[in-house]
């Protein structure tokens, strides 16, 4: 009668569930606390200060006043030298130590022939244009040896004196022009 007396609960079930749940959340901190561990985000390039950017105007500042306010510029355009580029851009490691681009700034600044500012004109990531890379190679001649031709190339080429052979230009012969010519 005893058996009928006392009440039987499952008492297995809810404490696997108990425990997996326990699993479940330390998993969730440990994963969270990855984000600890992971190097702060660097600064790259010549990144310009907003409130020095106010101190530029356009149609007084020249190039002297602008490497004196904010340094100089990280490029100049290839074909123009009236046109400086500031580059800057936040970066952070990610899996595998590739750095992922968080933040890309790029500050235009146009000057005119006597070297006085025109413009200025802020570009972000948004701003960019998509490259397309060409994954062919361009073929070289004479790159073609076969394996044979690579491993049997050099035989007869061994000068064990370190003399190089008569008619050539460190040994004394013709320098240019044709072989054997006076």
């Amino acid at each position: 009668m005893q058996h009928l007396l006392t009440p039987s609960f499952p008492r297995t079930p809810s404490k696997r569930r108990f425990a997996a749940r326990r699993l479940v959340l330390v998993g969730c901190l440990l994963l969270s606390s990855c984000g600890w561990l992971m190097p702060s985000p660097q600064v790259r390039g010549n990144k310009i200060d907003p409130d020095s950017m106010k101190e530029l105007t356009p149609g007084t500042s020249t190039k002297a006043d602008v490497s004196a306010i904010i340094g100089s510029p990280t490029a100049r355009d290839t074909f123009d030298d009236d046109t400086w580029l500031y580059i800057s851009e936040l970066t952070q490691q990610r899996i595998g130590r590739t750095l992922g681009e968080l933040k890309q700034n790029v500050v235009v600044l146009n000057f005119d022939d006597k070297g006085v500012l025109k413009t200025i004109k802020t570009l972000d990531k948004e701003d960019s244009l998509p490259v397309s890379v060409i994954a062919r190679t361009t073929a070289s001649p004479g790159t073609e040896a076969s394996f044979l031709q690579q491993l049997l190339g050099n035989i007869g080429r061994f000068n064990p004196a370190g003399a190089t052979a008569p008619g050539t230009a460190a040994g004394g012969g013709t320098a240019g022009g044709a072989p054997g010519a006076p």
